[in-house]
């Protein structure tokens, strides 16, 4: 299986506004940058969406390192929040799950690759998220 590690990021003004997404794939010596945005929609969405179609990206079955400065899609994830909000039919103590249908499309994407999170800090040293933020940000620009 293919080794594969991703990085994504996503950006909004006003949460919600305008907001950008992107993601930056690597393997072996080759790296694909995939970015877009929204006229209207919040950062978490925005998270979500890069980590959607980064891994919407690769076209066989791959083992992923997916780094994220996002704690709610990285915790969501490591922590089985995603699992306990399955079974209890997309809702928490709280009320419903937000971004149902985002989570809903992560699913067949997490079951096809094997995929393991990790949570960097944001605007921070790691090249790769710096440049996916910079990538967000700049499809997030396109609609203010």
């Amino acid at each position: 299986m293919k080794q594969v590690t991703i990085y994504t990021d996503g950006a909004c003004s006003g949460n919600p506004g305008p907001g950008g997404w992107a993601a930056i794939l690597r393997y072996g010596e080759t790296e694909k940058e995939l970015s877009g945005g929204e006229a209207h929609t919040t950062n978490n969405r925005m998270e979500l969406t890069a980590v959607l179609r980064g891994l919407g990206a690769l076209k066989e079955p791959c083992e992923v390192t997916l780094f994220s400065d996002s704690t709610y899609v990285v915790s969501a994830i490591e922590k089985g929040w995603l699992e306990n909000w399955q079974k209890k039919n997309w809702r928490t103590k709280s009320g419903p799950v937000k971004n149902p249908e985002l989570w809903q499309e992560l699913l067949p994407l997490l079951s096809r690759h094997s995929v393991r999170f990790v949570w960097v800090k944001g605007h921070a040293e790691n090249e790769y998220n710096n440049r996916c933020d910079a990538l967000a940000v700049r499809e997030r620009l396109k609609f203010e």
